[in-house]
């Protein structure tokens, strides 16, 4: 692949980042997500702010497989869940939605977000006390780790 230097995975800066930068960076994260099997169907998400002062952000229209997104089916959102620009496509995942915005709207440097349904995680969690300091591999992200009790699908945005 011959990358010329205004591609936008060459770009470090968010700031220099073009709405389009970002709509192609974020349909290439759906597919590799679909390519390494992390996807669930439709029942995951990944997410990435715009740049620019309006703090939307692009979600992937609902119904669609992961290695069906592209970057102009993408559907841009405002913090209330809007589709903007909508050209009658803008259906997203509400659950999506929810989790999503409450991230994008707490952290101004959270650019991009990603829920996925790996399989190895979807283990480890439904073990009683999730994942256990057993190995030095799980010692290294314990310290990261945040749990939150499961309480049905993520639809009350008083909840974010």
């Amino acid at each position: 692949m011959d990358m010329q230097a205004d591609d936008p995975a060459l770009k470090h800066d968010y700031e220099q980042l073009t709405e389009w930068d970002a709509r192609v960076q974020l349909a290439a994260a759906y597919r590799l997500v679909a390519h390494f099997g992390w996807d669930d169907l439709i029942f995951t998400h990944l997410s990435c702010r715009v740049p620019g002062p309006e703090h939307h952000f692009l979600l992937n229209p609902y119904g669609y497989l992961f290695h069906e997104i592209t970057a102009s089916s993408l559907v841009k959102v405002d913090k209330d869940g809007n589709a903007v620009d909508d050209d009658g496509k803008g259906r997203i995942n509400p659950a999506g939605f929810t989790i999503h915005s409450a991230v994008h709207m707490a952290r101004d440097d959270a650019h991009a977000v990603m829920h996925l349904h790996e399989p190895n995680c979807m283990a480890v969690s439904a073990q009683g006390g999730g994942l256990k300091p057993l190995s030095q591999t799980a010692m290294l992200c314990q310290a990261h780790l945040a749990f939150h009790e499961y309480e049905g699908v993520a639809l009350e945005l008083g909840k974010r």
